[in-house]
C-alpha cells in the first residue's frame, strides 16, 4: 500500500463516503476505487456473455420451460 498526497474535493468525498457507507476518508477512497474496478469487471463479464452467446440456449422456449420446473 502506498501513501500519496492529493487534493480531493471534500464535499464530493463526503457524499461518496455516505453513499458507500465509509467511516473515514481513506475508507471512502478505497471503497470508491474498489467500486470502479468491480464495475469494470462486471461490464467485461457481461460483454463476454454477449459476445460468446453463452446464454443463447435460453432463447429456446423448451429450455426455458424446463428451467422453470
Amino acid at each position: 500500500m502506498s501513501k500519496t498526497l492529493i487534493d480531493i474535493d471534500d464535499e464530493l468525498l463526503d457524499k461518496a463516503g455516505a453513499i458507500l457507507g465509509a467511516t473515514t476518508k481513506k475508507d471512502a477512497v478505497n471503497r470508491a476505487l474498489r467500486e470502479v474496478v468491480d464495475r469494470e469487471e462486471r461490464a467485461k463479464g457481461l460483454q463476454w456473455l454477449h459476445d460468446s452467446d453463452a446464454l443463447g440456449v435460453l432463447r429456446d422456449p423448451e429450455v426455458r420451460a424446463r428451467a422453470r420446473r
